[in-house]
Order: structure tokens, then C-alpha cells, then sequence
């Protein structure tokens, strides 16, 4: 899985527009796009959280933090963690996906120095505070396993070709751990009780024949077609499971896929774009982040204003869509009926720190075209 658009990285020499608000994306019926919480480092996966709070994973700081929405008020939970893209919270404990480390080599004294429960690729349980109580290897099973069935490994050099393990979302049941393992191309299944991990679903990839753009999309791996990559899972109306892919970040190749609670599909929901979160309301409307909806194809120019870049999209029961305009959203998620959603969640590959939101997402800033 490439981590992020080469157009957006490229744009981090450009003159950028300093992300003073989110909220200038006004959409029909007057509702606007309200920032909750400001100073951000890198957020990812947003989940409900205790006391009316959401929690979100900070990948840049490697933290998880949880942010009340009235105050504005953020409080690191957690510290130190490698690569943190997903979080959630159940029964008084952080759910923390870790994903795949980076491929410089950091050496033997870094590797001495970070506990195994505590390095990429991996699931861990912590209490907030920091404790940690659990730690599942996902990149072990996917060794393994192979849940994708790609090329693993280069026969004459024998050097990695696939991404291997990245878990980049994770949702929390009563009994299981599903995890959206974006480097897997699978969602993954940890039993709560005896820790078995198991595969739950593998996003079929997306055939040139469905999507010309996938043409050469996965050349590197020997096969055909645009990697699903899953970013996101949640569950929705009757228990059904969505789970949302990048789909190699080629345009309409991304996809929602609904699920019955085995893992069979039900329904899919294609031409979309590069979705890196979702979340889905009462009514069953499905909420996904199209991260880099806007942006230009190869290397910008001057001027180029990334808060133009990037959307939320709402697909009605119906099928009818609506956007809102939210910059490099991420993670998505309901509290108390309202949508929020996490922004400038890529902005340290544009140069700037600290410039991560939470923002709410109202009904009203939904607009039928773009």
C-alpha cells in the first residue's frame, strides 16, 4: 500500500494556505463545516469514546488522544506507541491498531528498545493511561497466512514485495476484534476470549475490465488489477459489517463492502475514490472520506490551496449522494447524531505541523453535486 498521494507529498515545497479553519465549506440548507478541536498531529480513526468524548489515533505524535467536542479540550491517553492509525474503545479499554513500521532500517539497539507488545503491525489493548495489557501480531499471521494470496516475497532476492501487515482501522465487538489490515488487503478477526486471529473478509481486487485506470495498478506484486486496501470497518444497521477500501487510489476503484456478521457479502457499493474512513447513521446512510478528492494529478503548481482537497460523501438508503467539503478527512464517526470526522489528517506531508482537526460534519453542508 503507497501511504499517501505522490500530487499531495510533492506540495509540501509549494507555497501552501495555512489551514486557519475547516469551516468555510457551506452547503446547502446553511449548514458549515465547524472545527471542534485544533492542534492536531496527524489523526487518523476517530471512535466514541467516555463522558460524550471521542478518542482519536495521532499518527505523527504517536498518541491516542480523546477530544471533547463542547471544549474543544484534547488529553493525551496514550504515548509512545509506533505508527498509531486506528483506535477504538470498549469495557475501559483502548483497542490501538499499529500499523507497518517504515522500511529504514532503525538497528538492533531500536529494536531492543521497544517492547514487542508495542511495535508495528500489531494490535495492542491498553488501559488509558498507558498500560499495555494485550498485543496481538498481526504481521505474523499475515506471514503465515497470506490471506490475499499475493507474491510475498522476490524469488531471486527474496526482499518483501508486498506491504505485508499495515493495520490502519479497527472496530470492537462483544465477542471479536475486527481489524481493517490495509498492507494484509484483509479484515482480520481476533477472538476476544482465546486471542485466536482468523480472516474475516478479503476485498476481491478491482479487474482493469471494471475500472480501466487499474490497468498496471499492481504490477509490482504480479497481478492484475488495483489492491482493495481496507482502511476502514465499522458495523451498522441489523449488525452489518462495512468495510471501506483505497482500491490502489485509483479513481472509482475504491468500494464499501456490506457484510452479514460471517463475512459474506451483501451488498457493494462502488465509484468511489480513495476512502480512508466511514461511518454509518441510524437511517443506514453510509459516510466515507474520499482523502484526496480534488487534488491534482501530478505535482502542483504555485498557488496550489490544499484546502480545497479532499470530501466526505453520504449515499442514502436510496443510493442518492451527497458531498461535503472537508480537507484530507480521515476517520468518521457518529456521537449523539452528529457526524465528525477528522481533517488535515495528512498535513505533516504538506509542511505543516500541528494543523490536525476534529471537525462536525452537519446534515446541512451536504450537497446533491460537486
Amino acid at each position: 500500500m503507497r501511504r499517501w498521494k505522490t500530487a499531495v507529498v510533492a506540495t509540501a515545497a509549494v507555497a501552501l494556505v495555512a489551514p486557519a479553519t475547516t469551516a468555510n465549506a457551506e452547503g446547502s440548507g446553511g449548514g458549515e463545516v465547524r472545527t471542534v478541536a485544533d492542534g492536531l498531529q496527524g489523526p487518523r480513526q476517530l471512535n466514541t469514546y467516555a463522558d460524550g468524548k471521542l478518542v482519536v489515533a495521532e499518527y505523527d505524535s504517536d498518541e491516542v488522544s480523546s477530544v471533547d467536542p463542547r471544549t474543544g479540550r484534547v488529553r493525551t491517553l496514550l504515548s509512545g506507541l509506533p505508527e498509531v492509525q486506528g483506535v477504538d474503545y470498549d469495557d475501559g479499554l483502548l483497542f490501538v491498531a499499529l500499523g507497518e513500521e517504515p522500511p529504514d532500517d532503525p538497528g538492533p539497539d531500536a529494536a531492543a528498545a521497544t517492547p514487542a507488545e508495542v511495535r508495528g503491525s500489531s494490535l495492542i489493548v491498553a488501559k488509558p493511561g498507558g498500560r499495555v495489557l494485550k498485543s496481538y501480531d498481526l504481521l505474523a499471521y499475515e506471514l503465515e497466512n497470506n490471506p490475499d494470496r499475493q507474491l510475498q516475497f522476490d524469488p531471486e532476492t527474496e526482499e518483501p514485495l508486498d506491504a505485508l501487515s499495515n493495520p490502519f482501522a479497527v472496530h470492537v465487538q462483544d465477542k471479536r476484534i475486527l481489524v481493517a489490515d490495509a498492507g494484509a488487503n484483509a479484515v482480520l478477526s481476533i477472538n476476544r476470549k482465546t486471542g485466536k486471529i482468523s480472516t474475516f473478509f478479503v476485498p476481491p481486487r478491482v479487474r482493469p475490465s471494471e475500472v480501466p485506470a487499474c490497468e498496471g495498478a499492481n504490477e509490482a506484486q504480479g497481478v492484475e488489477g488495483c489492491d482493495p486496501v481496507p482502511t476502514g470497518v465499522t458495523e451498522g444497521k441489523n449488525g452489518h459489517i462495512y468495510v471501506s477500501t483505497l482500491g490502489a487510489e485509483r479513481p472509482g476503484a475504491a468500494r464499501v463492502y456490506v457484510l452479514n456478521k460471517d463475512g459474506k457479502v451483501l451488498r457493494v457499493i462502488r465509484d468511489l475514490t480513495g476512502l480512508t474512513g466511514i461511518a454509518v447513521d441510524k437511517s443506514g446512510a453510509v459516510h466515507v472520506s474520499e482523502l484526496f478528492e480534488g487534488a491534482p494529478e501530478g505535482e502542483p503548481g504555485p498557488g496550489f490551496d490544499p484546502t480545497v482537497v479532499g470530501q466526505v460523501v453520504r449515499i442514502a438508503p436510496n443510493g442518492a449522494r451527497s458531498y461535503a467539503q472537508v480537507t484530507l478527512p480521515a476517520g468518521l464517526e457518529f456521537l449523539n447524531g452528529k457526524l465528525f470526522a477528522s481533517a488535515w489528517s495528512v498535513a505533516f506531508f504538506l509542511g505543516i505541523e500541528d494543523a490536525g482537526e476534529v471537525v462536525q460534519v452537519p446534515s446541512g453542508a451536504f450537497e446533491r453535486a460537486r
